[in-house]
């Protein structure tokens, strides 16, 4: 049954919004291909269509830790918003004349997923990760921002290539990867990686969308997990508790990867990290040198002009075990895939051959060389520590061997 059938009683111009939609959601994968195409001169991450610019892109991949995050709450959005008239096109009309307001209010009245709720976010007001420390830039702002012009911009595209109609939303839009141009959200978008230091096997998990559990790109494979950059709850406690990139990564992997609730009770109370059992034992694994997260960039879809941040998480494969033994088959958003190596025929094989989220395609073809240098690294320290071992004694590292570095801190 087609979206149009399911509902009665509909406006013309209802029942041509509902076909765009239904049209978009079928065809995102075809449809992002293609969209790069309105970009021919935009700088593209690793050869996939997401689309970035020079100080976005680390000459070397960027330790978690040395991101710095700057929060200036009350910075008003000075470009295009989710009511302009120039999106009106993509707002249908009622029975009574009016459009709806917002392309949000429309997929709430006719296309709403099971999960779909507006809430603060953490909004980008600018970035460089051209050095060996970056910094992202933030206001405030609400999730529902993104969906009302980026979102708003993939069904506009999706009818041009129906129907042939203009583009006059996107061309309002302009850059697509300058902040001030549009209220910009980030999305932490991050590949996870289990990485046996004894047989050097390394593998990783995808993530598949399901359409009618998530408000944007269903239908296509993503790295997980990924999470829109924002604070647990709207209590006014939780902004300045939660404006942390490792945190809000703790939560989505306690949420999509061992399948716990979103409530952490900070409605209440602001979450204390230190005491929650698997926030704190993440934690610990990463000051010991388990756990290893970089940034490797920043880009936006061409199709949805989503941003993500593109980052790597390796964990050894005793304490992924340990933490994730239960990950895999369906959760509250789509399907999570059994282990993939992390070999060049797989990685190939996703990131051209299935479809894939263009965040999560350049993620994945980023990862490869910083899983391979972090392999280097573990045989080169293993090679120095039983080099020495015989004058330093059972379990001494030297100077520089994990377990020297400095613990890392909250706001990255």
């Amino acid at each position: 049954m087609s979206w149009v059938d399911r509902h009665r009683g509909l406006t013309a111009s209802q029942r041509d919004w509902l076909r765009h939609r239904e049209h978009l959601q079928r065809h995102r994968y075809e449809l992002g291909r293609r969209a790069v195409e309105l970009y021919p001169d935009a700088m593209r991450v690793a050869g996939t269509p997401l689309l970035t610019r020079p100080e976005w892109l680390p000459a070397e991949p960027i330790p978690l830790d040395a991101i710095d995050l700057d929060f200036t709450p009350h910075v008003p959005c000075a470009g295009l918003v989710g009511d302009d008239p120039r999106g009106a096109g993509v707002r249908p009309e009622r029975v009574d004349g009016s459009r709806c307001p917002t392309y949000s209010a429309a997929m709430a009245e006719f296309a709403a997923p099971s999960v779909f709720e507006n809430r603060s976010t953490y909004r980008l007001l600018s970035a460089d990760l051209s050095g060996p420390r970056g910094r992202l830039a933030f206001g405030r702002g609400s999730y529902f921002d993104g969906i009302d012009v980026g979102e708003a911009s993939a069904h506009e595209y999706a009818a041009a290539r129906l129907n042939g109609s203009a583009l006059p939303l996107r061309t309002a839009i302009g850059d697509p990867c300058d902040p001030t141009r549009r209220p910009m959200n980030l999305a932490i978008s991050a590949l996870t990686v289990r990485h046996d230091r004894t047989t050097g096997e390394a593998t990783f998990l995808l993530h598949w969308r399901d359409p009618a559990k998530v408000g944007h790109a269903g239908g296509l494979h993503m790295v997980i997990p990924v999470g829109i950059f924002q604070a647990s709850s709207d209590q006014p406690w939780n902004e300045r508790n939660d404006f942390s990139l490792w945190r809000c990564m703790l939560r989505e992997y306690a949420e999509e990867l061992r399948g716990e609730s979103e409530d952490h009770g900070s409605d209440h109370v602001a979450i204390d990290y230190d005491s929650h059992p698997f926030f704190a034992r993440m934690t610990e694994a990463r000051r010991a040198g388990e756990i290893r997260a970089w940034v490797l960039g920043l880009g936006v879809d061409p199709l949805t002009l989503a941003t993500d941040l593109l980052a790597v998480v390796v964990f050894d494969a005793a304490v992924f075990d340990d933490l994730f033994s239960a990950a895999g088959g369906a959760n509250a958003e789509g399907d999570i895939s059994r282990p993939i190596p992390l070999v060049s025929g797989e990685v190939e094989r996703f990131t051209v051959n299935e479809p894939m989220q263009a965040a999560g395609a350049a993620t994945l073809s980023l990862a490869p060389r910083v899983v391979d240098d972090a392999i280097q690294r573990d045989h080169h320290v293993a090679g120095s520590v039983a080099a020495s071992s015989e004058g330093a004694g059972p379990g001494v590292l030297g100077p520089g061997e994990p377990g020297t570095a400095e613990e890392p801190g909250h706001g990255g």
